[in-house]
């Protein structure tokens, strides 16, 4: 085959060049044919070409084997047990149809038991950069795939912190959304109740392009769906970390100073109810779940009517499950109730908890001499999050360093913080993550393969991109972003747009109103004004109208590239009264200059004095 000219043609002959350098066979269960797989980066680069739209051309993606790949054996990390799919699960297939090409599939703790990536008869897959350690799990391969640039962006799932724990471990990021917003479809189940598809990715930009691609033929957003942190976020954080070393605490806390120079308002809370949750997920009536998942293809094998290869600790766990009786589920499924009730009360008045992603990071060999408790003590502040039904951000937050064992030799461990933010709320969580990604001090960890040097970012919150309908708000006032009153729109979730500015059709008026606000008054003598756009949840726009005080009202507003927005409106008495202040084109402006206060801000139309009409629906 002659040498690749396109874009995804020369990243997978570089992806492929990688994976031999590295030589981590551990990382694959299934790794598809050069030529096959150049055939399809020949396609996706034609069709970009021909100007077909594909967010995730040139991206590769790597998918956990209990996910279906059409045409690979979904194994589950268990040979024998899978088939061969005929098309593709449903986030596979999502991130396909925007263009990213699946390189193959990646190893995995079985059944996705596990949290250290080390329960595979494929081999247990080594950290990225010291392959003495775990690589975390159950998303094992999916992320040290990621964290070495053998792909750009890669499916994991979660249901205790598969997503979460190896990303910390890895240095990157991992999304784990709100239960059931990415289709499970086409993905072998661990605990159907709490199974969540996840992303990895080696920035957050493009974990949201990804995620905000793959999500969707699921779980409906709300109409009152946030999806953006308030400029000046309350986060809470463990009071106590238990199973952390001196050395992570301490990175614990320095990371929680830096979010706080950041604007971030952080304070301390009791995590007992969080973590007593988490005990139920393996010590308790929920394990119940995984054998309802494959408890059956576990005792036909034991019994010797399948032929497979079962990680023993994975099967001890799955047999045992099959014991619990049906009052114990139903008796913990009520106490988990009771213990969420209580979980949520102590985050009342707080936009996000933060928790250490993994408490330390433990040696092949230590989790070889104690395999459940070294993965209990794993998944301490990750248990949780499902069962209460929460969104999480896992982010790299630097390093730690680790005093030296037998050898004296000290080394460098990856450190990383989960933010948690409640159902829906994944736009928040998002948002506040992106604070501890931008930290100085967060090295650059990505030095290995063959990934690409940018990334292709995002342009809106990835819950919007998902499908979460906002309505686009455009103000010229007291609501722009910073301020006097920003914050109404802040908490109710809005996301700051950028600037932008009107149609050359109004002009501006400084309106007789205590304090002082602008009205926008539609006029053939007018000029492009300067504002700004938020995205704002249906809901959201509703109580917002509702507390307008007089003599403001919404409407449509005319932009300078033709689209159109909600806008504000004022009555025509209002607007005659008022000052023309239009050579300033800026409210903003014209307060500087003219010391006239500062206020709200309204659009009215000038001919026949009629008031703005049609809201609209904005679905961005």
């Amino acid at each position: 085959m002659n040498s690749p000219t396109g874009v995804t043609a020369k990243r997978v002959q570089a992806a492929l060049q990688a994976i031999d350098a590295v030589d981590r066979p551990e990382i694959w269960i299934h790794l598809r044919g050069r030529d096959e797989l150049l055939a399809e980066a020949d396609r996706i680069d034609a069709a970009v070409a021909a100007g077909e739209n594909l967010p995730l051309a040139g991206l590769l993606l790597a998918v956990k084997n209990n996910v279906d790949v059409a045409g690979l054996t979904t194994t589950a990390a268990c040979p024998g047990f899978g088939d061969v799919p005929a098309r593709d699960a449903v986030p596979v297939a999502r991130l396909r149809a925007a263009g990213a090409l699946v390189l193959g599939a990646t190893n995995l703790d079985q059944f996705a038991t596990g949290l250290v990536g080390t329960r595979s008869p494929y081999g247990a897959v080594r950290d990225s950069r010291r392959p003495e350690r775990i690589s975390g799990g159950s998303s094992s391969g999916s992320a040290v795939a990621v964290a070495l640039g053998l792909v750009d962006v890669a499916i994991g799932t979660d249901t205790a912190g598969s997503g979460r724990v190896p990303a910390a471990l890895q240095g990157i990021v991992g999304i784990k959304p709100t239960r059931g917003v990415v289709s499970t479809e086409g993905v072998v189940p661990a605990c159907r109740s709490w199974d969540t598809a996840t992303i990895f990715a080696r920035d957050l930009a493009t974990a949201e392009l990804a995620m905000g691609i793959m999500a969707g033929q699921g779980r409906a957003w709300p109409a009152d769906a946030k999806v953006a942190a308030p400029s000046t976020p309350r986060v809470a954080y463990p009071a106590a970390l238990p199973a952390l070393p001196e050395a992570w605490a301490s990175a614990f806390h320095a990371q929680i100073e830096r979010l706080r120079s950041t604007g971030v308002v952080a304070e301390a809370i009791e995590l007992d109810v969080f973590l007593e949750a988490a005990r139920l997920l393996y010590d308790g009536g929920l394990v119940a779940e995984r054998y309802a998942a494959v408890g059956s293809f576990i005792d036909s094998v034991t019994s010797g009517g399948a032929s497979a290869t079962l990680d023993a600790t994975v099967a001890g766990i799955i047999r045992a499950a099959g014991e619990v009786p049906a009052h114990q589920y139903v008796a913990d499924t009520a106490a988990l109730e009771h213990l969420k009730h209580q979980a949520m009360g102590r985050l009342d008045g707080f936009d996000a908890l933060i928790v250490p992603t993994a408490p330390f990071h433990p040696t092949l060999a230590e989790v070889a001499a104690d395999p459940v408790g070294v993965n209990s003590r794993m998944g301490t502040y990750t248990n949780f999050c499902n069962l209460f039904d929460l969104s999480a951000v896992a982010v790299p937050a630097g390093t730690v360093t680790e005093k030296g064992g037998a050898d004296e030799t000290n080394s460098t461990a990856q450190f990383g913080l989960t933010v948690v933010a409640r159902t829906f709320e994944d736009g928040v969580a998002a948002d506040i993550a992106r604070r501890i990604e931008l930290t100085p001090e967060n090295p650059e960890l990505f030095a290995v393969g063959a990934a690409p040097a940018t990334s292709p970012g995002r342009k809106v919150p990835w819950p919007v991109a998902a499908g979460a309908a906002v309505v686009p708000l455009v103000v010229v006032g007291a609501h722009r972003k910073g301020q006097p009153l920003a914050a109404e729109l802040e908490r109710r979730g809005a996301f700051w747009d950028g600037g932008v500015t009107t149609d050359p059709q109004y002009r501006l008026v400084a309106l007789k109103t205590t304090p002082p606000k602008p009205g926008v008054v539609r006029s053939a003598r007018g000029a492009g004004l300067v504002a700004e756009r938020w995205l704002l949840s249906e809901a959201g726009l509703g109580s917002f109208l509702a507390e307008l005080p007089e003599p403001m009202l919404l409407g449509s507003i005319t932009l300078d590239d033709g689209s159109k927005a909600v806008g504000f409106a004022c009555d025509a008495v209002a607007a005659a009264e008022g000052r023309d202040i239009t050579e300033y084109r800026d409210w903003i402006k014209y307060l500087e200059n003219d010391a006239a206060g500062s206020g709200g801000h309204g659009f009215w139309r000038e001919a026949g004095g009629a008031l703005l009409t049609g809201l609209g629906r904005g679905r961005i």
